[in-house]
């Protein structure tokens, strides 16, 4: 008895001692050798109960060729987890074992989620504000042409890409840097694809791509269907079964990178096969399947998809008119109530259709009137070059003036008030954030104020506040402070002034801005 205890002692002490090590926010995967008869994408029921003793989830595993099954797992808790399989095939059933989880590396913070309803944050209370890309295609790229982007992408302002999981149909492609074959599904052409296989080869390399962005600290939107096919391809034309299953292994395999979002689609509308239910369907499959519940949206074309629906966490919107006037992120933020996205408001560039044809001060703007509007934006470039590589598309090097006026506004963003930043006023005193008594930015946009009545709404003022003021060349990147100091008395119900009447001058050009932050010894949190 005494020798049984003695070697249940010494199995339990292996298992602890050379069980595996992922830390909080990393991926665990567990690899299962399989079989290679049949059909392994087809009917196989494969899922993990992975348990920290409190919590219980239940991703989903997957078939990755050669006769391997993998589960991945991304645990939020420091700790011994354990877990078991459960599978209608015996070869995948009840494997047991556990690993533990060590404290995140620098510069991990977790997944982002949504913060106090219009914001978001990571998963351990760090502040995010997304500075979003686009570069739709660059994972098909030439490996030279990805190399440059992520060399691009480590020196830009971009916190958050855009990009597709399947690319859109292009003559490039077919003799271009993607074969037929790297596609998600077996085959080599429209009239050969088998949509009960996926191409492991193609998931694999868009993992890899996948994590490449995550090395960088950046945010990944990924884009699950498009409708830029006409046929030709047939992957917009796919049926529910496929549609489902396609969506069900995606988040198999890559829910478990802590930097995924899911954008259900690129202008939806245009996919004339999706109807609203399809769309509703998809939204739940992911939902239901991602244990870690990810950032989920859509992108719109002509119709706007209803965002005011429960599974999505907040609105991706392709609606510039949106960030071209005083007032409009705020009013969209009031009909969703949730956190929006700009993601498409049009791309700088010189090229031939409207969309990609605004000058760096047109970008530039619309991103200070999205997020002095409460809202977040996202960038896009399009310059003809004879290289034919352009950012939107495939990536290589940014050419404009935006990102680097972007990064100057980046830094005053992310420069916040305790708590982060919070609307004032978009209506009557254009667009204003900031925190009532304690700090205020002020945009002005193309109007060329020479002058300025320093005059704040009254919530949590008192008399003799005192408050110094900066002033902001946006374009030019510079940051002048104003010399006076002013001190505040009541004028009426809604508004403190200056006690001396004084007004802050401005230089009579556009883009400007204004901050205004709180300087006497009080407490500034009253």
């Amino acid at each position: 008895m005494i020798k049984n205890f003695l070697g249940i002692i010494l199995v339990l002490f292996s298992l602890s001692a050379f069980a595996d090590e992922v830390e909080k926010w990393g991926m665990f995967e567990l690899v299962i050798p399989g079989f290679t008869e049949g059909n392994p994408f087809i009917g196989i029921d494969l899922t993990a109960e992975f348990t920290d003793g409190e919590r219980i989830f239940t991703p989903e595993g997957f078939y990755d060729g050669n006769g391997i099954f993998k589960i991945r797992f991304m645990p939020d808790k420091e700790g011994l987890w354990t877990y078991k399989t459960h599978s209608n095939r015996k070869e995948l059933d009840n494997i047991k074992g556990r690993f533990t989880c060590t404290p995140p590396s620098e510069g991990n913070h977790g997944p982002v989620r949504i913060r106090d309803q219009y914001h978001f944050g990571y998963a351990d209370g760090t502040a995010f504000y997304p500075f979003g890309t686009t570069i739709y295609e660059w994972v098909f790229q030439t490996q030279e042409t990805r190399r440059q982007t992520l060399e691009t992408l480590q020196s830009s302002p971009f916190n958050k890409v855009r990009f597709l999981l399947v690319p859109p149909y292009s003559e490039k492609y077919v003799s271009g840097p993607l074969k037929l074959t790297d596609f998600p599904f077996e085959g080599t052409s429209k009239e050969t694809w088998n949509f009960s296989r996926f191409n492991v080869d193609f998931w694999q390399h868009f993992e890899s791509c996948l994590q490449q962005i995550l090395d960088l600290g950046i945010e990944a939107d990924i884009i699950l269907f498009r409708p830029y096919d006409d046929g030709k391809w047939g992957f917009d034309t796919m049926d529910d079964a496929t549609n489902d299953r396609f969506t069900r292994y995606a988040v198999a395999r890559l829910a478990a990178f802590r930097n995924v979002w899911w954008s259900l689609a690129n202008e939806n509308s245009f996919l004339d096969y999706f109807t609203e239910d399809d769309w509703d369907r998809l939204f739940k499959i992911v939902r239901d399947k991602d244990p870690y519940d990810h950032l989920r949206s859509i992108h719109n074309a002509g119709l706007i998809y209803d965002y005011t629906k429960p599974w999505v966490t907040h609105v991706s919107l392709q609606y510039y008119n949106v960030v071209r006037a005083f007032g409009a992120s705020a009013l969209v933020r009031d009909i969703y109530r949730k956190a929006v996205v700009n993601d498409e408001i049009n791309y700088e560039g010189d090229i031939a259709s409207r969309w990609g044809q605004l000058s760096g001060e047109e970008m530039g703007y619309r991103f200070w009137l999205a997020y002095t509007g409460g809202t977040y934006a996202t960038h896009g470039e399009a310059f003809e070059h004879p290289s034919e590589i352009n950012w939107i598309s495939e990536g290589g090097v940014l050419r404009g003036q935006s990102p680097s006026r972007i990064a100057f506004l980046r830094q005053i963003i992310e420069n916040a008030p305790p708590g982060g930043w919070d609307t004032i006023d978009h209506y009557y005193l254009r667009n204003v954030i900031g925190k009532h008594a304690h700090c205020y930015l002020y945009y002005f946009g193309k109007e060329k104020i020479k002058q300025w009545e320093f005059a704040l709404p009254d919530e949590g003022l008192k008399d003799g506040m005192q408050f110094k003021v900066d002033l902001i060349d946006t374009w030019n990147m510079t940051i002048t402070p104003v010399k006076e100091i002013f001190t505040m008395e009541k004028l009426d119900r809604y508004q403190f002034i200056d006690s001396r009447k004084r007004s802050v001058r401005l230089p009579g050009k556009p883009y400007m801005a204004m901050r205004i932050q709180r300087i006497d010894t009080g407490d500034k949190n009253e």
